[in-house]
């Protein structure tokens, strides 16, 4: 347990942290599922909208720290590689 009062603070803090970026991931997680089942639905445009509307999500991701540029670059990249066979 924390014992100095700037350990303490950066617990209170790293818990605030967590719920936050755990929300984050989750809403990115909403986000490609929603991609994945347009997939499996076999429309194209409804997947390619889909993609549309997960794209910037997946990035602000990167940019908020929850995921590496390359974990997304490569998630974006399969996807719509998905979308495009679809057609």
């Amino acid at each position: 347990m924390a014992n100095s009062p700037q350990a303490k603070k950066r617990a209170r803090q790293n818990e605030k942290r967590f719920a936050v970026n755990k929300a984050r991931r989750s809403r990115i997680r909403t986000y490609i599922r929603k991609v994945e089942e347009a997939i499996a639905s076999g429309n194209q445009e409804v997947a390619a909208a889909a993609l549309r509307e997960a794209q910037p999500e997946i990035m602000r991701g990167v940019t908020k720290g929850v995921l590496h540029k390359n974990t997304a670059s490569r998630k974006m990249s399969r996807l719509s590689a998905r979308v495009k066979a679809l057609g």
